[in-house]
């Protein structure tokens, strides 16, 4: 009954939580965000049309209204009707997310896989040349502004070199029946590689870290004096005895920079011109579309919550010592 137990308070835990943050989202955006109308009076739009439109979005309704609404269309999965595009929002996040992750995905499992092996040789290493240089490198590469590092890269490999594209995802004009006939290409995987790069080199840093100051703690725990005491190898011990108690920080961190990586990285795609859902988030605040903006926030809040759960989980897998109650 314990981990069923425990499983089901997380549950309600993650359901109460994301249902503040939904209704957050609903005030944060229709009380700070100014009348999206508005933003199509430059298109001609008269005072009477404009009417019609908030009738026609709901937003003539009393603000309590709205609220339960929203919070009735979200239950049922409808997440409504984008004020910019005049489309399903479901359509449009779908599309964007799946640009957003063929992006972030392969960045987060580069930056997360060397972080560890160097956080773990870092360890190994201590008090060397190596271990100077290489946390001196991760520091430098966490602290510079990925904006700096993309632009940097750009004109390095882009436009000197030109060795690899500088924006978009494809090379125009180009044709694709469908999302996995467009990713797999070489020209989608050149146009890939410069904003993985930059992304990865700024994830790295973080894990090799953790991993580096967790590896000295655990070094100093009794099972290690007995690995050696066996005539293990220092490598051996290292990489599978000692590395396997420090990965733990390592899975929380992972998971939450999983779930921010669903928001995309904003700077990376505006940079590179990548059509993820960190631009459209942004867009979509900008011109106060009000329910692809929710969408959007309410999608990375889940996949977050979704995640810390399920790292709670595995925690009992990687360290045997966690007792769930």
């Amino acid at each position: 009954m314990g981990m069923r137990g425990y499983i089901l308070r997380r549950a309600v835990q993650v359901l109460l939580t994301l249902w503040v943050i939904l209704t957050l989202l609903f005030f944060l955006f229709r009380l700070g965000l100014p009348d999206p109308t508005l933003a199509l009076v430059s298109e001609g739009l008269s005072p009477e049309d404009r009417m019609l439109v908030a009738e026609r979005f709901g937003l003539e309704r009393p603000l309590w209204q709205q609220y339960f609404i929203y919070l009735r269309n979200v239950i049922s999965g409808e997440l409504g009707t984008s004020f910019h595009y005049k489309a399903p929002v479901a359509g449009i996040l779908g599309e964007k997310f799946l640009n957003t992750m063929v992006l972030m995905l392969p960045a987060i499992l580069v930056a997360y896989s060397i972080g560890q092996l160097l956080g773990v040789l870092l360890a190994w290493k201590r008090g060397t040349r190596l271990e100077f240089t290489g946390v001196s490198l991760g520091l430098i590469f966490r602290s510079a502004p990925m904006f700096w590092t993309g632009m940097l890269f750009i004109m390095l490999f882009g436009i000197s070199l030109g060795w690899f594209p500088t924006s978009g995802m494809r090379t125009l004009p180009y044709e694709a029946s469908g999302f996995l006939d467009k990713i797999f290409t070489l020209d989608f995987l050149r146009h890939l590689f410069l904003p993985v790069l930059v992304i990865a080199l700024y994830y790295a840093g973080l894990p090799m870290l953790i991993m580096r100051n967790t590896m000295l703690e655990v070094m100093g725990e009794d099972f290690i004096e007995f690995c050696k005491a066996r005539g293990l190898s220092m490598r051996r011990i290292m990489y599978r005895h000692a590395a396997r108690n420090a990965l733990l920080p390592i899975v929380t961190q992972a998971a939450i920079t999983i779930g921010l990586a669903v928001g995309g990285q904003v700077v990376v795609e505006v940079v590179f011109s990548w059509p993820g859902l960190g631009l459209e988030m942004l867009q979509a605040v900008r011109t106060s579309d009000y329910p692809l903006a929710q969408a959007s926030f309410m999608l990375m809040a889940a996949m977050i919550l979704v995640l810390n759960f399920a790292t709670d989980l595995i925690y009992g897998k990687l360290d045997p010592r966690v007792v769930y109650s």
